[in-house]
């Protein structure tokens, strides 16, 4: 029995050998990964958003073999022009460790990313584009103010794909950035200029823009007692509209949230008596003054996307205020107001939610 093991272990150990020496006698080639000629993209118009992390994938391998390489070649203007722009390098962050929503300091999220140069537009081993948070308006020309798609303002590039069964040319990619958008929603700015959008139902009177707006839940008016986002002629009134601005006077890392009255006066975050101020913003050393509340925070908010407790759908943060006041029969009645936002320039911002028309309610019946 022993001597019929020994010689099947024997018979497996030659195998290989014996193909090994059948390659080198009879120069066969070596094994090579299968590459199809439909390797392709889903989509090849690129269309980031300038001034963030824009990572954009759609890569159909169509069965081949991985590993790829992916070389971006002959890059170019529609009119023939080399384009150079996307590939200028900056400093941009990138994360060396998980972020959860679970660090309790500004440092212990700061352990967790450093500063590296990149090209401003790259391509990873998945297939994946990206353009990093540091391109911006002045490195990379966005699209014409006046919502024009002419060629010669269309960066044109073709993109090499290999592995080691051979090579694919991928050709007429196309990117058309959009202008920086440094909050979002940003309904308040037209999206091709950077200027302040139109009101959609005067387009054309410059006297009216939009406003980004919040939510509203049981918001009553002191002064009607009815729901403060009523409709005026099937108008919305913007009774209720949310500013999204830079501030001065903060630390460079700063979130301020304030509310303010139909006399442009701020009403004091007491009054919103039912707000989880703690756990509504991943921030530190919140500061609650009788007219702002205030977090030392780390940008972009959200800092990545992906579902965190303080950004349950990855995209956006949420401030969410709420309160109560006493109603008929001894018991409460109660609102609340917010809105779903991202920031993603670093810096000190606040979000500012005016009562413009009417204040709301907060005294008992």
């Amino acid at each position: 029995m022993k001597s019929v093991i020994k010689k099947e272990l024997l018979l497996v150990l030659l195998v290989p050998v014996v193909l090994s020496g059948c390659k080198k006698l009879y120069n066969l080639p070596d094994d090579k990964d299968y590459l199809s000629n439909n390797v392709n993209y889903s989509n090849k118009v690129l269309e980031p958003i300038l001034g963030r992390n824009n990572l954009i994938g759609g890569f159909n391998a169509d069965n081949s073999t991985a590993p790829f390489t992916f070389e971006i070649v002959n890059a170019r203007f529609g009119d023939g022009r080399p384009v150079t722009d996307i590939f200028q390098t900056a400093p941009t962050y990138v994360w060396t460790a998980p972020y959860t929503g679970l660090e309790k300091s500004l440092a212990e999220i700061e352990a967790k990313r450093k500063i590296e140069t990149h090209k401003l537009f790259e391509m990873r081993s998945s297939g994946e584009f990206i353009f990093w948070a540091s391109t911006n308006n002045q490195l990379i020309t966005p699209r014409p103010t006046d919502s024009t798609n002419f060629a010669q303002d269309t960066r044109f590039f073709d993109l090499k794909v290999k592995n080691t069964g051979g090579e694919r040319l991928i050709k007429d990619f196309q990117i058309r950035p959009w202008r920086e958008r440094p909050y979002e929603p940003a309904d308040d700015v037209n999206l091709y200029s950077g200027l302040p959008a139109p009101d959609p139902n005067n387009p054309f009177d410059k006297r009216y823009k939009n406003y980004i707006r919040p939510y509203l839940n049981n918001v009553i008016s002191a002064t009607t007692n009815e729901d403060i986002n009523k409709e005026n002629k099937n108008l919305k009134v913007n009774n209720v509209v949310i500013y999204i601005r830079p501030f001065t006077g903060g630390n460079g890392h700063s979130l301020r949230i304030k509310v303010l009255n139909k006399d442009s006066v701020e009403i004091n975050p007491a009054a919103f008596n039912e707000t989880a101020w703690d756990k509504m913003i991943h921030g530190f050393n919140m500061q609650k003054t009788e007219k702002y509340v205030q977090y030392d925070v780390a940008y972009p908010i959200p800092l990545v996307e992906i579902p965190t407790f303080y950004a349950p759908g990855g995209t956006r943060a949420k401030i969410n205020l709420s309160y109560s006041r006493g109603s008929f029969g001894g018991g409460r009645t109660f609102a609340n107001f917010g809105v779903e936002f991202a920031i993603y320039r670093a810096g000190d911002w606040e979000v500012v939610f005016h009562f413009r028309n009417e204040n709301p309610k907060f005294a008992s019946e």
